[in-house]
């Protein structure tokens, strides 16, 4: 997968296949550029998008453009890298580098939601306005196993506009999206689609997993990361975040964290508490059964402590059942690290209760995703 600024995550296989690391990962959206190149995308016929969203008793596309464009902001980052070879005499350098995303306005204060991986590395970072004002931002916090980002403005609350929040746990397939952002530096670039999936999982920067994340066929780029997909009544319900592609352009298959992720972690960085995962320490695949097969045990950790095994068969975890890897990884991450939880495992026939002390979720993953 591909993220979506220099930043645009993009993903080359298959969307959920194949192991998942508990904990578990994701990709992106951003444009790292030198110079600037406009691609003209043709799309597909089947690909039609809707002029309305008054359909579902929503507003149009261009209701929503009016309303929330404010809201939506174009992030400029420039990063320094060392490089060998860069010096006038090939003794080595310091080499300057863009980026550019997108971001939300979360909040009066100058709190702007966005792509972990958009700021990442950042030396510095400028936001620019629809309205022409641009103003230097810092970050407040990062978190790269959700790759979500808190960075803040300070700007006149008069001056900000906040975009509010969907619930993303309503969205359905089929429902209307719109996606803004600043796709090949196009700012303010407005494109319209369906949702074409939900509860997908995607690798987060530090590959571990991003479970719930929306799939829609809006058209995404590179420059798209970190800007919102909202839903018919305006509303924020996911950051885009990476695309699945063999060109590096928008597919028709795009990927955003939930709002309800994005708003969770936001909240606790804008409160200062350090964000932390709870670590189980497996690789995971789906069982054809039903449940969560462990495909692996990381050494010295949590699981491998508590004597899990490879092959078992995760069933339930505090007595609720777990249907799917996805299902495991995003109930215990509603624990915190230091908990004790009751995890009930079929192994070689035989049903066990396991008791697990969770850990706290390493900065990368062991297994690597």
């Amino acid at each position: 997968m591909r993220r979506l600024s220099r930043f645009l995550p993009i993903l080359g296989g298959a969307v959920a296949g194949g192991a998942i690391a508990l904990a578990v990962a994701s990709g992106n959206t951003s444009t790292t550029h030198s110079s600037t190149t406009t691609t003209v995308i043709q799309q597909s016929r089947g690909a039609g998008v809707p002029t309305s969203l008054s359909s579902t008793k929503g507003e149009t596309i261009n209701q929503i453009y009016r309303t929330d464009s404010p809201g939506v902001v174009d992030i400029t980052v420039t990063s320094q890298t060392n490089s060998p070879g860069f010096g006038p005499f090939g003794g080595g350098g310091t080499q300057q580098t863009q980026g550019e995303g997108a971001g939300v306005v979360y909040d009066t204060k100058g709190d702007i939601l966005t792509d972990e991986h958009v700021v990442s590395g950042a030396s510095s970072i400028k936001v620019n306005f629809q309205d022409g004002r641009s103003s230097n931002a810092t970050v407040v916090g990062t978190d790269p196993s959700t790759d979500v980002a808190v960075i803040h403005v300070n700007v006149p609350a008069s001056e900000l506009h906040p975009i509010p929040f969907a619930d993303s746990s309503s969205a359905q397939v089929g429902d209307p999206v719109v996606a803004i952002g600043s796709p090949f530096s196009l700012p303010e670039t407005t494109t319209a689609g369906i949702v074409s999936a939900v509860g997908r999982s995607i690798q987060a920067p530090n590959q571990y997993t991003i479970t719930g994340a929306i799939q829609t066929d809006a058209a995404i780029n590179p420059g798209n990361s970190g800007g919102p997909l909202l839903d018919a009544n305006g509303h924020v319900l996911g950051l885009n975040d990476q695309i699945q592609t063999n060109s590096g352009s928008s597919a028709g298959v795009g990927f955003a964290i939930p709002s309800n992720t994005a708003a969770r972690i936001a909240n606790e960085i804008i409160s200062g508490h350090p964000i932390k995962h709870a670590y189980v320490g497996v690789e995971l695949n789906q069982s054809s059964t039903g449940g969560a097969k462990i495909q692996s045990v990381t050494a010295g950790s949590p699981a491998s402590s508590a004597g899990l095994q490879a092959g078992d068969v995760i069933a339930a975890l505090n007595g609720q059942s777990i249907g799917s890897t996805q299902q495991f990884i995003e109930t215990v991450d509603t624990f915190s690290p230091g908990e004790t939880v009751t995890m009930t495992v079929n192994r070689s026939g035989q049903t066990l209760h396991i008791k697990v002390t969770l850990g706290t979720r390493p900065q990368t993953s062991p297994t690597g995703g």
